[in-house]
């Protein structure tokens, strides 16, 4: 074969038979032919496989292709039975042989990347499924250097699986049991540190705790100037969106359940911002185009862990109302490129999931049934949801005597706290001297 006519490609060798497989946005049914993808474009790529299509553990790997016009890149990574975790290929004379002996299956054993086979077909190189061609726009925050700090530092052989977590997950990960990890113990993910109960600076009090409560922009300026990277202020923005898009990316390909709560903690902390608004405009427009870019792919979800269309939307509906209901307040050009782009997604949410999200509420009115009589209806409930009328939010000032108290209240908890584990050390003590 002629090496000219070779193209960037990533082996995937091992695979069991039947096997789960995927590149990016393409799903497939792997068969004894298949070797790998071929004709890979430049940028950052997702592979992941499971031993069975079933299977709840999913592993994957990124990596990333350079441009350029040097020679061919080519990625090995394979299928390790014996601890059955996906990894690279580190024996340089493996690398070299499988190099060598490219044009033995590159015909029949890779497929090209984006490739489409009629599921009628069974095809030589498994069913392939083309679900999308937006992978570059729903990666186009993510860098080599986010994916080092949340993985690890391992050039093109990022990896995680299903059951890799953040420490604050660990505890939530519903389906996965701890020995599911006996093997290897599953990869720690380093988020950005997000906690959406405590939003204000240290020493903050009264009103000033109040306002960062109801508005975090105070908390998204310490997390881009304190936990992102870069000497330019887009740069570590940049990072945020970043993670956003990769934490939408592993719960669509891996269904991790850890990417999505930090997807969850994400959004919940950009929509309750306002001040960040007239600061940070260019990032909240690019913000609300890359949340309806992944919308657009929540129905590619398997197990429903993006299911929009349940009552009331989830969480994601209300904390756009919200966001939404904020806009109000402000007025100057500024604002024109958000609520333009907020329309755009209003518009979308609305056609696909039947959400409102402006506040045009008929709260009493009359109601012609099948056989004509009318009667007068009242919606209860919306002051509540929407926090107004007698729910809406209150600001109290505390007395210098009652934040005494308070303190006094929450060292007295944490004493209580401290004993009653000091207690349950003791009995554990007591059943080891016993048994």
């Amino acid at each position: 074969m002629d090496p000219a006519t070779q193209t960037n490609c990533v082996l995937m060798l091992d695979l069991p038979q039947l096997a789960l497989g995927g590149i990016d946005l393409l799903s497939f049914t792997t068969t004894p032919r298949f070797h790998g993808v071929k004709n890979i474009p430049p940028g950052l790529h997702f592979v992941f496989t499971a031993s069975d299509a079933s299977l709840s553990i999913r592993h994957g790997a990124w990596f990333y292709v350079s441009p350029g016009t040097g020679p061919p890149q080519v990625f090995i990574k394979k299928w390790d039975s014996t601890t059955e975790d996906f990894i690279a290929e580190t024996s340089q004379t493996e690398v070299m042989r499988w190099k060598a002996n490219l044009g033995a299956i590159w015909k029949d054993g890779l497929t090209p990347y984006r490739q489409t086979v009629d599921s009628s077909d069974s095809g030589r190189e498994g069913d392939l499924i083309e679900e999308s061609t937006d992978w570059s726009q729903l990666t186009s925050r993510i860098t080599p250097t986010s994916l080092s700090r949340i993985t690890g530092l391992n050039p093109d052989h990022w990896s995680l699986t299903t059951a890799s977590s953040a420490t604050q997950d660990l505890e939530n990960i519903p389906g996965i049991e701890l020995s599911a990890s006996v093997l290897h113990p599953e990869k720690e993910l380093n988020f950005l540190p997000i906690d959406l109960k405590r939003t204000w600076r240290e020493g903050a009090t009264g009103s000033e705790r109040t306002e960062a409560a109801q508005d975090r922009s105070w908390a998204l300026g310490e997390l881009i100037d304190k936990h992102c990277q870069g000497d330019d202020v887009r740069v570590r923005e940049s990072e945020v969106l970043g993670e956003l898009q990769f934490a939408f990316l592993m719960v669509l390909t891996l269904n991790n359940n850890s990417c999505l709560e930090q997807w969850k903690r994400l959004l919940g902390l950009l929509f309750t911002c306002r001040q960040a608004l007239k600061e940070r405009t260019r990032f909240f427009h690019e913000l609300l185009k890359t949340l309806r870019l992944q919308l657009s792919h929540c129905a590619d979800m398997e197990g429903g862990l993006f299911d929009m269309n349940e009552y009331g939307g989830g969480f994601l509906k209300p904390l756009l109302k919200k966001f939404r209901k904020g806009l109000d307040g402000f007025n100057g050009r500024w604002i024109a490129d958000i609520i333009d782009e907020l329309d755009d997604l209003q518009d979308y949410v609305r056609q696909e999931f039947g959400w409102e999200l402006d506040d045009f509420f008929v709260k009493r009115g009359m109601l012609e049934l099948e056989d004509g009589e009318q009667v007068e209806m009242e919606v209860n409930g919306i002051d509540e949801d929407e926090e107004t009328g007698e729910y809406a939010p209150t600001i109290v000032e505390l007395t210098p005597a009652q934040m005494k108290e308070l303190e006094r209240s929450d060292v007295s908890y944490a004493r209580h706290d401290q004993q009653s584990e000091e207690e349950d050390d003791a009995d554990l003590e007591d059943m080891d001297t016993r048994f």
